[in-house]
């Protein structure tokens, strides 16, 4: 008898026929948002819809377990779930078709709605989704139907058989593998066309920078701990740390970029790129740190950039008495808010066109984004920069201080130990030990280390780029055969010593000692 439609093995192809037709959904998508807008594909606007949403906490979590891969795991993780839904609606569609069909659509609603709401969303936004769901449904359709058993015809002079005839496994075979080879092709179509629409690449590849009016000065002999195992003192762009709430990194044609001052000001200004790289532009070291850096975390970089003062820029618009804050948005809706003061004193706030050297990397804001010492980037450091409002704190607040972070960010004393690392093994006698510290627009004076509980030893000091960079450190520990606890902690210009006291990223920044535990042999 052939086995009812509710069999484990049944439903088991149902599922996969639930997955495949997922497979189509976003290979169709992905192809019609390459046409249309990259970041209008489901998976993209679902995912930076899930980080819109996301709690201080969860983030968080998510940068400490995953670092900077956290929106890999995100994907990874969305297309985990994708894949469990898309089973489940094979395995409601083969017992119910238009229940199954209900659930995809459903699905394709949420895609699109969340391409709609994007800050960048085009007028045909929701496009991916609807032509994604349709393949789906049509594939989904096409698969169940294999397996749904109908009831046997009769034969000649024989009476009627009612009873259910086996699924048509080998006719299902033979359309997932045209269903595979359908999402297979239009996801790899995607891909090449969402490369070959991407204009910001292709300019900036053919982009020449300026030189710049005032050329940083170079780097000091010394700058560099001769400690082996240290991180490069300038950071090269492959090794910059990459935090943003970007799933796709917005691409930005450089020849339409406009950046937009308004607000609490007596003018409004418009620039665009071609006026912005004729200014005079300024060259110079700037050390960046993100708030959700952990004690002794790698969320932080040092690079050599290339941009305009910001406050050039806001002399131009003339902020009216009374505004103290600059509210800057990204092309993909992300705010930061900028105390006016730090964006309009002697210190180097750029709006950066380079970087160590080039065109800023797409991934880095390219064409244009913020560099503001002092500051932790999430209120300063805005990518793909478009628009400046001058405006009051009372009045304006930005993306993470809506979910409970503070609103001005400023950088506090930090200090890492590199060499060793934790649970390292050393032999004893002589070992280097060498880090780095960060007090941007304050600037290192002393650096010292601890070992167990004994006293404070100084360490020599590398030399010092600028007050707005990092400083390393190197010093030569007399091991002796044991487990040993090393801690660090610096000093800024201002004579304040870096605190003990342990407090989580949020509001506003890990304080405590970095402190690493080394296994020394006879």
């Amino acid at each position: 008898m052939s086995p009812p439609r509710s069999a484990p093995g049944t439903r088991r192809l149902a599922a996969l026929a639930g997955v495949l037709a997922a497979g189509v959904t976003l290979g169709v998508s992905s192809l019609a948002a390459a046409v249309v807008q990259p970041a209008s594909a489901p998976l993209v606007a679902v995912g930076d819809a899930f980080i819109d949403v996301t709690p201080g906490w969860l983030k968080d979590a998510a940068i400490a377990v995953f670092d900077v891969h956290d929106k890999t795991a995100l994907v990874v993780g969305m297309v985990l779930v994708l894949t469990v839904l898309a089973a489940g609606a094979g395995v409601i569609a083969l017992r119910n078709h238009t229940l199954g069909t209900v659930g995809v659509v459903l699905l394709g609603t949420v895609g699109a709605v969340s391409a709609a709401s994007r800050a960048d969303a085009g007028q045909l936004a929701v496009v991916p989704s609807l032509a994604g769901t349709a393949a789906g449904v049509v594939a989904l359709r096409a698969l169940v139907d294999r397996l749904d058993p109908a009831p046997r015809p009769a034969r000649d002079g024989a009476p009627d058989v009612t009873g259910p005839t086996a699924p048509d496994r080998r006719s299902f075979l033979n359309a997932a593998m045209v269903v595979t080879a359908l999402a297979a092709l239009s996801a790899a179509a995607g891909s090449v066309g969402a490369r070959v629409t991407q204009a910001a690449g292709a300019a900036r590849e053919l982009l020449r920078l300026p030189a710049p009016a005032r050329p940083a000065a170079a780097v000091p002999a010394g700058a560099q701990s001769p400690a082996v195992g240290v991180v490069d003192v300038v950071t090269p762009n492959d090794d910059f740390y990459r935090i943003d709430t970007a799933l796709v990194v917005p691409q930005v044609d450089p020849s339409t970029w406009t950046l937009r001052v308004h607000g609490l000001v007596e003018r409004e200004v418009t620039m665009t790129f071609a006026e912005l790289l004729a200014a005079d532009l300024v060259e110079t070291y700037v050390t960046l740190a993100c708030v959700s850096n952990p004690v002794g975390g790698d969320l932080v970089g040092n690079a050599r950039w290339l941009g305009l003062p910001i406050r050039e820029v806001l002399a131009r618009a003339v902020p009216l008495p009374g505004a103290d804050m600059v509210l800057s948005t990204s092309v993909d809706g992300f705010t930061a808010s900028t105390p006016l003061a730090a964006l309009t004193d002697d210190r180097d706030a750029l709006l950066a066109v380079g970087m160590n050297g080039e065109p800023l990397p797409l991934a880095h804001g390219f064409p244009v984004r913020m560099v503001v010492p002092g500051l932790y980037g999430y209120v300063s450091a805005t990518k793909w920069v478009t628009d400046l409002e001058v405006t009051r704190f009372a009045d304006q607040e930005a993306y993470w201080t809506v979910r409970g972070w503070s609103a001005e960010g400023p950088i506090k004393t930090s200090s890492r130990i590199e060499v060793p690392r934790h649970r390292a093994s050393v032999p004893a006698g002589a070992v280097t030990v060498g880090g780095t510290a960060w007090a941007q627009h304050t600037g290192i004076t002393g650096v010292e280390v601890q070992v167990d509980e004994g006293e404070w030893q100084p360490v020599a000091l590398a030399a010092e780029i600028s007050v707005d960079t990092w400083r390393q450190w190197s010093w030569s520990w007399d091991a002796e055969p044991g487990s040993h606890t090393l801690r660090v902690r610096a000093t800024d210009a201002t004579g304040e010593a870096q605190t003990g006291d342990r407090q989580s990223m949020i509001p506003d920044g890990a304080t405590g000692w970095h402190e690493v535990t080394v296994q020394v042999s006879a």
